[in-house]
């Protein structure tokens, strides 16, 4: 039985994210820039859900098991009910929305934690919503509330990515910008970095265990970041070169897109512009797995919350430009089971491939991390 399997039904244009469910493994939601999100039963193979926008969807994320969140380039944030494909507008950003996470209470960390009995999560008594966009500013918002905007926090910078993990909030934003928050606490940002990376950020997950963070650039790189401010902590984070290749003694470099940790072993996924999805663990600095190359870019990547599955967005992600998209595949949805590959290895490290200069090495040649 192949490792993988192609979902029917894909978006007619390009993906801009996937996410399973927090609380169901065979549930998948997907945007897409074909003005769509759409909820997928993996195991059947089935399209449960449609939902068309007014414009392309850059984002996406479950509430709960029926209920999901959009927000695009009609600046609106959506919430979704997924049985009935009703749509509830709950408020308007000044410009395009770019993210959405979603803060859930104790009862639904609590099935989490059950789901995946090998994690201790911290409980947090929320219920909230977060976006981010380019106007410059994160909201709040109650789904449940008659006036649903809670509160809105102005940023120095657009919103390109946010994670969450138990009450810390990532937010990356153009000009390499970070602001790391305790969202109990969301008057101001607990601390403000910049990107350990040179060039603009593509990609931004949270680590499982909730000390640190992963981001990925433009330029081929991933960076390792932690949360403890502490100097002897902070002497731990490094960036790697990844997704890259030497082509008749030319590199080609290929963005990292999509990060993604498991939800278990807290080993991390990153996918790429150069079709490729890598298995990386973060303590050993080391990559423990390379799947089988698409046959084009790879938008966006999720583990289920079980993390017996990966689901692998394919898509143009228009690196070549409008050139590029004239000869594009129609976009495809993977869902890969997961194996030994995506473990922590401690006794059988041989098995691993050291980070060279292109983030492999099969000979096990010099391992080449930077510490920052």
């Amino acid at each position: 039985m192949s490792d993988q399997i192609e979902l029917s039904s894909p978006p007619f244009d390009s993906v801009s994210s996937v996410h399973f469910s927090p609380t169901n493994p065979d549930h998948l939601l997907v945007s897409a820039w074909d003005t769509t999100v759409r909820l997928y039963d993996v195991v059947a193979n089935e399209q449960k859900a449609k939902i068309d926008h007014r414009a392309a969807v850059l984002t996406c994320c479950f509430g709960d098991a029926t209920h999901a969140y959009s927000g695009g380039l009609d600046n609106g944030v959506r919430e979704l009910d997924l049985t009935t494909e009703n749509v509830t507008c709950l408020g308007q950003h000044g410009n395009a929305v770019s993210a959405v996470n979603y803060a859930r209470d104790q009862s639904s960390r609590s099935f989490i934690s059950l789901c995946n009995p090998c994690l201790t999560l911290y409980l947090i008594a929320l219920d909230v919503l977060i976006s981010g966009s380019w106007d410059l500013s994160l909201k709040l918002w109650d789904p449940r509330s008659s006036t649903a905007n809670v509160s809105t926090h102005v940023l120095p910078e657009r919103v390109y990515h946010m994670d969450l993990v138990n009450s810390t909030l990532v937010v990356s934003m153009a000009s390499r910008l970070f602001h790391i928050y305790d969202i109990r606490k969301m008057s101001e940002p607990s601390q403000t970095r910049e990107s350990s990376l040179k060039f603009m950020t593509r990609s931004l997950a949270c680590m499982t265990d909730g000390k640190g963070y992963a981001i990925g650039s433009v330029e081929g790189r991933i960076g390792v970041e932690y949360f403890d401010p502490s100097p002897e902590v902070q002497d731990q984070k490094y960036a790697f070169k990844c997704h890259r290749q030497t082509i008749e003694d030319v590199d080609h470099v290929w963005p990292v897109n999509s990060l993604a940790f498991h939800p278990v072993h807290n080993t991390f996924a990153s996918a790429g512009s150069d079709g490729t999805v890598s298995i990386w663990d973060h303590k050993l600095k080391k990559r423990l797995r390379q799947y089988p190359k698409y046959s084009a870019p790879i938008a966006s990547v999720a583990f289920s919350c079980d993390g017996s599955r990966l689901a692998v967005g394919v898509s143009y992600t228009w690196d070549d430009g409008e050139e590029g998209a004239k000869t594009a595949e129609r976009p495809a949805i993977w869902i890969r089971r997961t194996g030994d590959e995506v473990k922590k290895r401690t006794s059988d490290a041989k098995r691993c491939l050291p980070l060279n200069h292109y983030g492999y090495n099969p000979n096990f040649a010099h391992q080449t991390y930077v510490h920052l």
